[in-house]
């Protein structure tokens, strides 16, 4: 009886282990990943000319609530660095917005800074940053709502998360104050004041 017992439990820890199949945990490859959203194909063609082939759609539609099709696109990190949380790990992100037809223009710009087309966005580092890590919202009222923190500590500041979003009244993507309520201003050029010279 004892041995009846003995053999039914090895036989079942090896069916066990036999439906369980390989890894328990699976690898960073083998994960999902979220379905890219619906686009129009020049979409395809206007991203490939403007940040090149290795770019991404992640978000598609009406995306500022100004009644014109945008697209935000990404450049993903290849390798993230050591330690970094998986998540949208990005060396530059952008913004596509259609002007009518097939006419379509960049609105917004993050690379080593944030930019659009009335210049470099206010309350940014001065120095240049090489990774970001992006997170995104869609909210009913405002639209979409950006949050880019750097991947590493800037050169002479610190780690601090940037939001931008969608002005209306000067119809254009902008940064955030720090509380996340306020919009900042341009800036011509991203330089330190020198306060001997004033």
């Amino acid at each position: 009886m004892m041995r009846r017992s003995y053999w039914l439990a090895m036989c079942g820890a090896v069916l066990l282990a036999a439906s369980c199949g390989g890894s328990p945990h699976p690898s960073t490859a083998e994960t999902a990943k979220p379905a890219a959203p619906a686009y129009p194909p020049e979409v395809d063609q206007v991203i490939q000319k403007l940040f090149g082939t290795e770019t991404e759609v992640i978000a598609y539609g009406d995306l500022a609530k100004n009644g014109k099709q945008e697209a935000l696109v990404v450049n993903r990190i290849k390798k993230p660095p050591d330690g970094i949380v998986p998540g949208n790990l990005v060396t530059r992100a952008g913004i596509i917005e259609n002007e009518g037809g097939n006419s379509w223009k960049e609105v917004f710009l993050c690379d080593e800074h944030f930019k659009n087309p009335a210049g470099f966005l206010g309350g940014q580092p001065l120095s240049p940053v090489n990774g970001w890590r992006l997170q995104y919202e869609q909210d009913a009222k405002k639209g979409l709502v950006m949050y880019f923190t750097p991947l590493q500590k800037p050169a002479g500041g610190y780690v601090e998360t940037f939001g931008v979003r969608w002005n209306p009244e000067v119809k254009r993507y902008q940064m955030l104050d720090r509380s996340f309520a306020k919009f900042l201003g341009e800036v011509s050029t991203l330089e330190p004041i020198d306060a001997t010279s004033q």
